[in-house]
């Protein structure tokens, strides 16, 4: 059993994401490395939503972490440790999009693949992989802030008061975007499957 700082690693698979960072703070690289595996997925999704490049998304999210670890002493446990943490992968996520704009560089168009979403099952007839295919197809037709959106609220089932502070949005307003977004991917999944789609949203 491996043992770092006096903490087997089993014992700290249950560690919360604020104990795990505490131990960051104190050198503790194992427990970095618990925290990138616990969220390296969600990050990538998050980049790869606003920048459709997995190699760019990739990148951000590696920098994100990076970024994370060099700034770790400034976060205080006074939100949710994803909560702060989705902001730095946004953000940088946001300032790679508009440099490749500024470098009126083309931004790669494709499905993710990268989750299952439990949150969608009315596909009628179709299978597990047909339903992520269409539902990251269509979420690849909403625009940055729609994909953001939808991914933190619906995906990773942030509540408002958090997705307001990672978005910085206002909550009322949030709501109203949120909404329209949601329509908008109902609407986009009903014309590319008009006849299997029954109930979505």
């Amino acid at each position: 059993m491996i043992e770092t700082h006096g903490v087997t690693s089993a014992v700290k698979e249950n560690f919360s994401d604020i104990q795990l960072i505490e131990k960051i703070k104190t050198g503790d690289m194992s427990s970095f490395e618990m925290l990138v595996n616990r969220h390296k997925n969600f990050a990538f999704t998050i980049a790869d939503r606003i920048l459709q490049n997995e190699e760019d998304a990739e990148e951000v999210a590696h920098d994100a972490f990076v970024k994370l670890l060099s700034s770790v002493d400034k976060f205080k446990g006074e939100s949710k440790f994803t909560t702060w943490f989705y902001r730095i992968v946004m953000n940088m996520a946001i300032s790679r999009t508009r440099k490749k704009r500024i470098r009126t560089e083309d931004i790669d168009s494709r499905p993710s693949g990268i989750a299952e979403y439990s949150s969608f099952e009315e596909f009628g007839g179709l299978k597990a992989k047909d339903r992520t295919y269409y539902l990251n197809q269509a979420v690849s037709k909403l625009k940055d802030e729609e994909r953001l959106l939808i991914t933190l609220y619906y995906f990773d089932e942030l509540d408002m008061d958090e997705i307001v502070e990672v978005t910085k949005i206002d909550k009322g307003n949030l709501k109203v975007k949120i909404f329209r977004a949601r329509k908008k991917l109902a609407d986009v999944l009903r014309k590319m499957l008009p006849t299997e789609l029954e109930s979505i949203l």
